[in-house]
């Protein structure tokens, strides 16, 4: 989520005729559609891969579904309208605006219609848990194009390659505290490379918001918009203090130590489960308006497509000395649960899996689980906090019309079989369009029975079915969908 940018832009010029051949030459090739794709995802010595996408596949076929989840509309559901950044283009799933090119690229396309109203897309892994381990580093990398357009005609263009905290799923309020990095952005084609942390709270806080801590170059050799460029971002918990680092084709540019912000904003920015990754192409909103006055204009020319390689995540050592127990032990259980193979809400989310939700074969069933998918958690003792559950739950319904996943959570505060507080959720209704779609909280608590109070070896269970329609349903589980119980 990010917002409004005010920094010095740099007007770079070409320096030489030689340079100016040569920048042409790579905004022809870009302008035919042909990105150069250079095979493999590049060995990185010393590093181990946790998790890579190369985009090979045929042209006009949607990136894996197991990697990535698409997202649509003009927001998350619950959260701020046009996605927290004032952007006006509509994200969707048609291989028009995100699709591979068939030559081992993913392909971000901005279109607008006839009417004025513009088009794009935006895609987030589906794994939400990348770390820097302990006294180790994490790596993200992507090499990517930046959409070959320059000058009027790039008023507007937002491309992006970023990372956020994975409790803004579900929650879609908690920014900045959560932690972003935006590990390259670009607005209205100006030939450099912004890479920003966005952390604390917002406006102002320890990060500058909604600016943001962030720096710009150039990129090295031919420009941003004509070439393919490596875009690099370490989280290094190797050293003392922190750092994060930026990098663009190997060479740094900016850095952040964890001794310029205070001890409370860096651990809400790092001691949570980790982040997950996100690619898209805005049009619009504070940031290119604040370097270009109101974007788009009638200039603005669409089509011209944003280019990704690869992208992939690298670990380099880890490992922490011993540090003495707790003289109080901690409590057990946790408050963020996942649904997992085998029917359990574990503390920790594994691998993306699914589970088939059965029809409800044309029948009503909204409030009373039918053939449910149900999820159990036991053994936990947490003080309640006062708060109310939040749920980022990850569903489809393919090319089904009329269908609607529901949610019941209960609570059994002593383990005992009895169920002190139920709450079932307002069904969502999925879109017949193939992809995952997000069912929150913010669908609204339909009805509650009982109370909330401590849990002491407590039970949770959640149960999801179709409330309505005549076909299947898919649950993303593991790490692809979440459950935030109010306990501290």
């Amino acid at each position: 989520m990010r917002t409004s940018r005010t920094r010095h832009t740099p007007r770079t010029p070409l320096l030489a005729a030689a340079l100016a051949l040569a920048v042409a030459l790579a905004g022809f090739i870009g302008l035919t559609g042909a990105g150069t794709a250079q095979g493999a995802i590049p060995p990185a010595p010393g590093w181990t891969v946790q998790w890579s996408d190369d985009f090979n596949g045929p042209d006009r076929t949607l990136p894996s579904t197991a990697n990535w989840q698409i997202d649509t509309g003009h927001g998350y559901p619950g959260g701020p309208g046009n996605w927290g950044t004032g952007e006006i283009q509509n994200y969707t799933a048609s291989p028009d605006n995100l699709s591979l090119d068939g030559n081992g690229n993913l392909r971000i396309t901005p279109l607008r219609d006839g009417a004025g109203n513009w088009t794009s897309a935006r895609i987030e892994t589906r794994r939400a848990d990348f770390k820097a381990p302990a006294g180790g580093t994490l790596r993200i990398e992507g090499r990517i194009q930046m959409p070959n357009v320059t000058g009027a005609a790039a008023a507007g263009y937002w491309p992006a390659f970023w990372a956020l905290g994975s409790p803004y799923r579900g929650n879609y309020w908690n920014w900045p505290g959560i932690g972003e990095f935006d590990i390259m952005e670009n607005v209205n084609g100006i030939n450099s490379v912004w890479g920003v942390l966005h952390c604390g709270v917002s406006p102002g806080g320890a990060c500058n918001e909604t600016t943001g801590l962030g720096a710009n170059r150039p990129c090295p050799g031919a420009s941003c918009q004509s070439a393919f460029h490596t875009y690099r971002f370490e989280w290094d918990r190797s050293v003392a203090p922190n750092e994060l680092r930026w990098y663009v084709d190997e060479q740094l540019y900016h850095s952040v130590r964890q001794d310029r912000l205070d001890a409370v904003t860096w651990a809400n920015m790092t001691e949570h489960a980790g982040y997950f990754l996100l690619l898209n192409v805005a049009v619009g909103g504070a940031f290119p308006d604040a370097l270009g006055g109101p974007t788009p204009t009638a200039a603005t020319v669409p089509g011209r497509p944003m280019l990704v390689d690869y992208v992939a995540v690298w670990t380099r050592g880890g490992g922490s000395p011993p540090t003495d127990p707790p003289t109080d032990p901690p409590p057990s259980g946790s408050s963020t649960l996942y649904p997992v193979a085998g029917s359990g809400l574990g503390a920790s989310s594994g691998s993306a899996t699914t589970a088939t939700l059965a029809s409800a074969g044309g029948a009503n069933y909204d409030g009373t689980p039918h053939n449910p998918q149900v999820f159990t958690s036991s053994g936990i003792t947490r003080a309640y906090n006062g708060g109310s559950t939040q749920f980022d739950l990850f569903v489809d319904s393919g090319a089904t019309v009329g269908n609607g996943q529901q949610l019941r959570v209960s609570y059994d505060r002593t383990g005992d079989g009895t169920w002190d507080r139920t709450e079932t959720y307002t069904y969502h209704a999925t879109d017949p369009i193939p992809g995952y779609e997000h069912y929150t909280q913010a669908s609204g608590l339909k009805s509650a029975t009982g109370s909330h109070g401590d849990l002491t070896n407590g039970k949770v269970r959640i149960e999801v079915w179709n409330a309505i329609g005549n076909g299947t349903s898919t649950l993303g589980t593991g790490n692809q969908s979440v459950i935030r119980i109010p306990f501290g």
